[in-house]
């Protein structure tokens, strides 16, 4: 049973429910995992930190390095059976996990997950939008973020209970089985199924999806946002505790302000759905990149404003993921967005995936104040290119 037959037809709520849900679990099953999992995995199997923490990174890569064929088979078959095969692999994957008796069969667990990443989060369901709606998609990918902004609040809670309950193991297994009897129901219910394959176009050498030289341009400035992006969330995301600890700020001061990073992601996207989408996603962009760059800026200039920095970093970091699904669609129109969706994911998961070690290295071989300068640093880049696509000439 699907909502409707046609794409054009299908009705908004139910899908972006829907999608929503499958985004709070995929996210709290992939990315969000090993927050509450890798201590009881270490205190059981005896399996060294780093490595653990590793697969993960094992994971983003893979799922890097398969996004751009996700977006082509979106473009071909529509979202619905690839999300569906990607909470098939997460599925697995996890199974995986529960059973693996060594570091090897881990790895290879999150080698299975890092494909369900790349067909199940947010750059595919985002595409699938993209193939629904065309146009008109930004509001359900504002509305699809408003949803997903809550998968670490939900699932962490969910995670450390179950820890405490039932093993890490049989959390692993636990949302293998939820993927199975509820994201993929909801996938293949509620999502509508598409019967016409999006053309897509080559260009002279033969590579899917043509752009002429000023659009190529406009791809790698946001490709570079993005990427720039993607790298000091996961810097953050991992080192910010170690970074306030340097700035002498209390551990559970620092995870009181930590928290506050969600909450400004939720906000800022609530006000981005309030406004209904009258402004272009240049701007969008743009007021992300300040946000972002300001309150990383105030982070490294030390000046005691440390909530306050965090929560304008959330800002923008919640308006990054608005424009990451808006602006290509805005700039490249429906027939190539699922293709280009998976290209431009593909850097900003490879990054993702070596950015901790990366800044780990950093952190320790010139301390905690000239990392937060390269990450200030970085976001003013972020800033500076988001100007430039301001004046950007393109056809839209």
């Amino acid at each position: 049973m699907t909502i409707a037959t046609s794409a054009g037809q299908a009705r908004r709520w139910p899908v972006i429910t829907a999608l929503g849900i499958v985004q709070i679990f995929a996210w709290g099953s992939s990315y969000y995992l090993m927050a509450p999992l890798a201590g009881p995995i270490v205190a059981d199997t005896g399996w060294p930190l780093p490595w653990i923490i590793g697969a993960l990174s094992m994971g983003l890569l893979v799922a890097g390095l398969a996004s751009p064929r996700v977006g082509q088979a979106i473009a071909r078959h529509g979202g619905r059976p690839v999300l569906a095969a990607g909470m098939v692999l997460l599925s697995a994957g996890l199974l995986v996990l529960a059973v693996a008796p060594n570091l090897s069969v881990f790895y290879l667990g999150w080698v299975i997950i890092g494909l369900g990443m790349s067909a199940g989060l947010y750059d595919p369901a985002f595409a699938s939008l993209g193939r629904l709606y065309g146009r008109d998609a930004r509001s359900a990918i504002t509305a699809l973020t408003l949803w997903g902004g809550f998968a670490s609040t939900v699932c962490w809670p969910i995670s450390a209970w179950a820890v405490e309950l039932i093993g890490w193991r049989w959390t692993a297994a636990g949302y293998a089985i939820l993927h199975l009897a509820l994201s993929l129901p909801l996938i293949w219910w509620m999502i509508p199924a598409e019967t016409k394959a999006m053309p897509i176009s080559r260009d002279a050498g033969g590579r899917s999806v043509a752009l002429s030289q000023e659009e190529r341009r406009a791809f790698l400035l946001m490709a570079t946002i993005f990427t720039l992006a993607a790298i000091i969330a996961a810097i953050v995301s991992v080192h910010l505790l170690t970074l306030l600890d340097a700035r002498g700020i209390p551990t559970t001061m620092a995870v009181a302000m930590g928290a506050l990073i969600g909450p400004a992601q939720v906000a800022s996207r609530v006000v981005e759905m309030a406004s209904g989408g009258r402004h272009h996603p240049r701007w969008t962009l743009l007021f992300a990149a300040s946000l972002f760059a300001t309150g990383l800026v105030t982070l490294a200039l030390g000046f005691g404003f440390v909530g306050v920095a965090l929560m304008l970093y959330g800002g923008g970091n919640g308006l990054f993921s608005i424009a990451r699904g808006a602006l290509p669609m805005a700039l490249f129109g429906p027939e190539r967005y699922p293709v280009l969706m998976g290209r431009m994911a593909s850097p900003a998961l490879i990054a993702q995936a070596g950015a901790p070690l990366a800044g780990a290295l950093f952190l320790q071989g010139v301390g905690a104040d000239a990392t937060l300068v390269l990450l200030a640093g970085l976001g003013l880049a972020a800033l500076a290119i988001s100007v430039r696509m301001l004046w950007h000439k393109i056809v839209e």
